[in-house]
């Protein structure tokens, strides 16, 4: 059972499909659908980084 600093029981009530209150380890948000947070942009992507080794390779070849 979740106590409060002065080590009484809390007194939020539960959420809806979990035990626990939300502050006392709910039912948590998560991540986002598509994880957007791990999306790489700008000189890291994948699509520069493609076209820088595509670039390199041209220069190779001549």
């Amino acid at each position: 059972m979740a106590t409060t600093r002065k080590g009484t029981a809390c007194q939020s009530p539960a959420i809806k499909g979990a035990k626990r209150c939300r502050m006392h380890g709910g039912k948590g948000s998560g991540a986002p659908e598509g994880n957007r947070n791990a999306w790489k942009h700008g000189g890291r992507s994948a699509d520069t980084m493609a076209a820088a080794r595509y670039m390199r390779e041209l220069a190779r070849l001549l």
